[in-house]
């Protein structure tokens, strides 16, 4: 079936990017916020991140809160074009591109598959030198299929118990090791 095309950030409340607490300065990190580095994006569901900072570190830099339900899109270098989900609130540095879905617009997790059914088109944009790069703007320009939200609240159902059983798989498989 083919759909009408929407731009990201027309179906977005608010798209923007993290920052990173200078890495010289320990009180930064080790606290209780959830900080997202690229690497950990990886068409995944993000429910805990590898590091954490402090209120000292959020305050002191151009991190900011993203809300559980956005999609991550990973910018720079060999991510660039992966994206995942939040599950929980958490912080990212500058190479994620973060966006708040409108949920009156569009399903979190339907924008979610669209983005990752379109990665290797998405990754191609990505451009400069010894780094591939991909900037917010060419992300809030992408066009995804928009079916109406009825639609896309089912085929995102579909999927996301598609991903639900992969991933109990995953765990009785790490569990039998």
């Amino acid at each position: 079936m083919e759909y009408n095309k929407i731009d990201i950030q027309h179906i977005c409340s608010n798209i923007c990017s993290g920052g990173t607490p200078k890495s010289t300065i320990t009180e930064y990190y080790g606290g209780n916020i959830p900080w997202l580095n690229t690497k950990e994006i990886n068409f995944n569901r993000i429910s805990e991140t590898e590091k954490t900072i402090t209120d000292e570190g959020l305050n002191n830099s151009s991190a900011k809160w993203i809300p559980a339900k956005s999609v991550i899109v990973a910018m720079y270098g060999a991510t660039a074009g992966k994206t995942a989900i939040t599950q929980i609130p958490l912080t990212t540095n500058q190479a994620c591109c973060n966006l708040t879905i409108d949920s009156a617009k569009a399903d979190y997790r339907f924008v979610y598959y669209a983005l990752y059914n379109d990665y290797t088109y998405l990754a191609s944009l990505a451009n400069g030198g010894a780094q591939q790069n991909l900037n917010a703007q060419q992300i809030k320009d992408f066009e995804i299929p928009f079916p109406s939200l009825k639609e896309q609240k089912y085929i995102a159902n579909i999927l996301s118990s598609l991903d639900d059983k992969i991933e109990l798989n995953r765990r009785i498989n790490d569990n039998l090791n």
